[in-house]
C-alpha cells in the first residue's frame, strides 16, 4: 500500500521532483504506517478506557507501579520467547504506549487522544518498521 501511495504522489507534477517524504509533508500526509501505528494505538486507548463493546479479558495488563517515566499507565510487556512474540498486537503497542506522555493516556476523549498523539509526534516522530513491528528497545 505505501508504494501505491509513494505512486500516487509522483504523479502530481509540481511534487515529483520531491522525496517522498517532502511530498506527504506538502500534501499534508503521514506516511500508511504512521497512520496504522495511530490506529491501533486509538484501538488500545478505547479498550483500556473501556469505550468499545469487545470484553478481550486480558489483552493487556497494567503497570501497577505508578512511579514510572513518561506516564503512569504503563503496560507490561510480558515474558516472551520467539521474536513471532513481538508482532502480537499487546506487546507490539505496549513498547510505543509506554513512551507516550501522560497527557495522551490520560486524554478524556478519543478524539482529545488522537489531537494530542498527532501533535506529540510533531516533534517526536514515531519509530516505524516496514512489518510494523516495533522495537523492544526504544
Amino acid at each position: 500500500m505505501e508504494n501505491i501511495q509513494r505512486k500516487a504522489t509522483k504523479m502530481i507534477p509540481e511534487l515529483r521532483n520531491l522525496s517522498y517524504e517532502r511530498r506527504l509533508q506538502r500534501l499534508e500526509l503521514i506516511p500508511l504506517e504512521q497512520r496504522r501505528l495511530r490506529g491501533q494505538l486509538t484501538e488500545a486507548f478505547k479498550y483500556l478506557n473501556g469505550l468499545n463493546n469487545v470484553t478481550l479479558e486480558g489483552l493487556f495488563e497494567r503497570n501497577g507501579n505508578v512511579r514510572t517515566r513518561n506516564n503512569c499507565q504503563k503496560l507490561l510487556l510480558g515474558n516472551f520467547k520467539t521474536s513471532q512474540a513481538m508482532n502480537f498486537f499487546p506487546i507490539k503497542i505496549a513498547v510505543t504506549w509506554n513512551q507516550l506522555p501522560e497527557n495522551i493516556v490520560s486524554a478524556g476523549t478519543v478524539s482529545t487522544f488522537k489531537n494530542h498523539l498527532d501533535k506529540f509526534w510533531i516533534t517526536n516522530p514515531p519509530v516505524l518498521h516496514p512489518t510494523n513491528s516495533m522495537s523492544l528497545t526504544p
